[in-house]
């Protein structure tokens, strides 16, 4: 069986000696040699020797108890509101030590999931169901780590640089791990994971997929390759790392969109602007933006499929030269001139839906663009369209499905939560991180990484994913939910049970300036208005 010589986190390691543990030993099977004891936090049932962890190393055995590696994760305000101000503010000590039961309040602490156990096998309440006061107000936490075989991160790759083709397979270490998905306005989407990567193909595509699962959740960098497309490396909250060239900019808009933002600002100053766009690219003087500003016809010929005025579609193939295409030579899409419409002298300006890419072209005698220094107040256009493009940004957003059997932890009718779910009776969070909730049937679970503590999730070798998840409620209402009451204890006990720390998450980082702090779990919408 499967077992580690990590030791942190045991006792004698400057950590309590009692607060972490999970159950004493089982009775030992008659095939386990002496000393050890079996781990049934996971289905994996890791036989652990003594001083040694399991394979996953959150769980250990110390002296013939088992007990958890990993400190639980308490959220303290104040350390929540410091951390968003950018603050630097060091961690609790893991020494055991807690405020007075008395000063515990839902107010000021918040117990995530994580480090805090599983319910596996499934039948056991909870680990950590805790009783607060939150403005006044009864609530219970019920906080576990869930085991998610049905998982996926989607990751939102703000670009317009074209990664691969739509469908196509994504590798790492040459395993599947996920695929190409439908692109969204300025971003590539990809979908990573899932249940039939981490079941359904071999014992490497599952172990590789629940890697590459880890690491993106805990923020860090992944190496990936898409078949037919681009090599790539994502970290959430930082720029995507595309053929070894680290982007920039996300388009302000299509082609068209591009045209119709700036065209007061091209008129007067261009005779015709193209917006070369791998979608739709935008052709000024036929655009209903130019015909509104009354600018003449240039009988520029273009190539690709008109869809309305001053619209085409496939004007060349997609790719990573200019506007997410295939082209590094802009003229090569144009196919001529109507020479009874156009004329010598006439202004074209080719640009980008970034304007990273940008040329400035005069026609000649015979009707033949020819390059020429770009004016000063056209090159400010161009930078403003560039002053409008966001940062490219990588996005990870875990999705879980939650419907399962971590749910009896909560209650001896799953259903009930369910249901106490759909009527905003009960606020979702993981690691204290909002969390949205799908519609329809089951606990469909979507939350930013960026928003959850650092190292929330772990991975056990079933392999599968282990993150944090907490519902909050009423305490009346997870009476009605029949809830189990028996094991519920208050914050304060839950803090001098020890091996705690908390870590307000998100920092605000200047990196990501769009990063916001989180609200405090319990007193937000439907709970504590």
């Amino acid at each position: 069986m499967n077992e580690h010589t990590k030791t942190d986190g045991l006792p004698g390691l400057d950590l309590p000696a009692v607060p972490q543990v999970l159950e004493r030993a089982r009775p030992r099977n008659e095939r386990m040699a002496s000393g050890k004891i079996e781990c049934n936090a996971c289905p994996v049932l890791c036989q652990i020797s003594p001083g040694k962890t399991g394979a996953c190393d959150r769980y250990a055995n110390t002296e013939g108890v088992l007990v958890r590696v990993d400190p639980v994760l308490f959220l303290r305000r104040g350390a929540v509101e410091a951390r968003a101000a950018g603050e630097p503010l060091p961690l609790l000590p893991l020494d055991g030590s807690a405020p007075a039961e008395q000063a515990a309040s839902g107010d000021d602490f918040f117990v995530t999931g994580v480090g805090s156990s599983t319910t596996y096998p499934d039948y056991k309440p909870a680990p950590f169901i805790v009783a607060s006061q939150a403005r006044g107000v009864d609530m219970v936490t019920v906080v576990t780590e869930g085991i998610f075989s049905y998982c996926s991160f989607k990751v939102k790759i703000d670009t317009d640089r074209w990664l691969g083709p739509e469908q196509a397979n994504i590798r790492c270490k040459g395993e599947v791990v996920g695929h190409v998905t439908t692109a969204e306005y300025g971003s590539q989407m990809l979908s990573l994971g899932g249940v039939h990567h981490l079941t359904g193909g071999s014992k490497k595509e599952g172990r590789v997929t629940v890697e590459v699962m880890q690491a993106l959740g805990n923020k860090q960098p992944v190496d990936l390759s898409i078949d037919g497309g681009s090599q790539i490396t994502i970290q959430a909250g930082r720029a995507p790392i595309v053929n070894g060239v680290e982007e920039q900019r996300m388009r302000v808009g299509c082609g068209s969109a591009t045209i119709g933002i700036f065209a007061k600002q091209f008129w007067g100053q261009c005779d015709e602007v193209v917006v070369v766009d791998d979608h739709i690219t935008g052709v000024l003087t036929e655009h209903q933006a130019g015909k509104c500003l009354d600018m003449k016809p240039s009988g520029l010929k273009i190539r690709g499929r008109k869809s309305t005025p001053g619209r085409y579609f496939q004007v060349a193939n997609p790719g990573t030269g200019w506007g997410g295409t295939d082209i590094a030579e802009p003229l090569s899409i144009i196919e001529g001139w109507d020479a009874a419409v156009a004329w010598p002298g006439l202004r074209l300006l080719m640009t980008s839906t970034t304007g990273e890419h940008a040329a400035w072209f005069v026609l000649d005698e015979q009707l033949v663009p020819q390059p020429a220094p770009m004016p000063a107040e056209v090159q400010r256009v161009v930078e403003r369209i560039g002053e409008n493009c966001e940062p490219s940004m990588t996005s990870v957003m875990f999705l879980g499905g939650a419907g399962g059997s971590l749910r009896a932890g909560v209650t001896e009718n799953p259903v009930l939560l369910t249901r106490a779910i759909k009527n905003a009776l009960v606020n979702v969070t993981c690691g204290g991180a909002p969390a949205y909730v799908w519609a329809g049937g089951g606990i469909t679970v979507m939350v930013d990484v960026m928003r959850m503590p650092d190292n929330s999730f772990g991975t056990v070798p079933t392999p599968a994913i282990v993150a944090p998840i907490e519902f909050s409620m009423t305490m009346d209402d997870y009476q009605r939910l029949g809830g189990h009451m028996e094991p519920v204890r208050s914050l304060g006990q839950a803090l001098r049970q020890g091996a705690w720390h908390h870590d307000g998450a998100p920092t605000r980082r200047a990196d990501v300036p769009a990063l916001q702090a989180n609200g405090w779990p319990l007193g937000t919408p439907p709970l504590l208005g």
